[in-house]
């Protein structure tokens, strides 16, 4: 570097220098007043303060150098974290975005629920209402069952009354009805065709009819040697059948005679008793059937 260029650098740069570092500013008032020195000295000692400046500089420069390095490296580092300050800031937003539609979707969810919830009530208290209608029809009905039992328990007792009513009227209609109908055939045989008619009345010691020890009632026509056991009933049934034949047994066994026929006369006749008469010989006559050969 010439010597023009040193000088003006010195100019240009001395005073800022002078200003920022006091021990320049001491050493410069120094060199001022050892201006008596030889030229030889002042020299040597300009040259030593040109070398301290440009050791000075160098170094200087390699410190800001060095900070500018620093700054660019930190400047940097700024940079990389302000990108993750914003991309964190964009995730924070994107999770506070996230956030409110949660919020909203579950104030929304709070809404249907409660609007639910107020469903509920309304059909629970519908449920409350209908069960207490249910609980007073039941009620009522209840009462309806006991009226109708009430009623059901009566109309049986009436029915039962009735029926024992009617029982006992037919009954003594049907015994009147045989006593009849027997005292008119016995009249019409007797008088008319000249056949003998007999309504016996023996008596079972042994229980041999009934199973124990009873009157035996039988009635017996009679014509030419022909004897006819003949049971006017205004009903028959199975059992019925049994006795008659019974009695018939008995009174041909005890008074040594035969029956030559088994006539049953009755306008009602159970289906069962048919296959009963059938098999123990025994003519049934019922509705418009008529006795011939008599």
């Amino acid at each position: 570097m010439e010597r023009e260029e040193i000088i003006a650098l010195i100019q240009r740069e001395l005073p800022q220098l002078v200003a920022q570092d006091p021990s320049l500013r001491d050493f410069i008032l120094r060199t001022v007043l050892d201006v008596s020195l030889p030229r030889r000295e002042a020299d040597i000692k300009f040259d030593r303060i040109l070398t301290e400046l440009q050791r000075d500089r160098e170094e200087q420069a390699k410190r800001w150098e060095e900070q500018n390095r620093k700054w660019q490296e930190q400047d940097r580092r700024w940079q990389e974290q302000a990108k993750r300050w914003e991309e964190q800031d964009r995730k924070w937003q994107e999770q506070v975005r996230r956030w409110e539609e949660q919020s909203r979707r579950w104030q929304e969810q709070a809404k249907r629920w409660e609007e639910q919830d107020r469903k509920w009530q309304e059909q629970v208290r519908r449920w409350e209402e209908q069960d207490r209608r249910w609980q007073e029809q039941a009620k009522r009905w209840e009462e309806q069952d006991r009226k109708w039992h009430e009623q059901l328990a009566e109309i049986r007792r009436l029915d039962k009354r009735f029926d024992n009513t009617i029982g006992a009227l037919g009954a003594r209609w049907g015994i009147a009805s045989e006593t009849s109908f027997r005292n008119a055939l016995a009249g019409i045989l007797t008088e008319s065709f000249g056949v003998e008619v007999l309504n016996l009345t023996l008596y079972d010691h042994e229980g041999e009819v009934f199973g124990r020890p009873d009157q035996v009632e039988l009635d017996l026509i009679i014509k030419n040697g022909l004897t006819i056991a003949c049971e006017i009933k205004s009903s028959i049934d199975k059992a019925g059948m049994y006795i008659f034949d019974r009695k018939v047994n008995f009174y041909a066994q005890h008074h040594q005679r035969q029956i030559d026929r088994k006539i049953v006369i009755s306008p009602m006749v159970d289906p069962r008793a048919r296959p009963v008469a059938e098999a123990l010989g025994i003519e049934l006559y019922s509705y418009a059937d008529s006795v011939e050969g008599l």
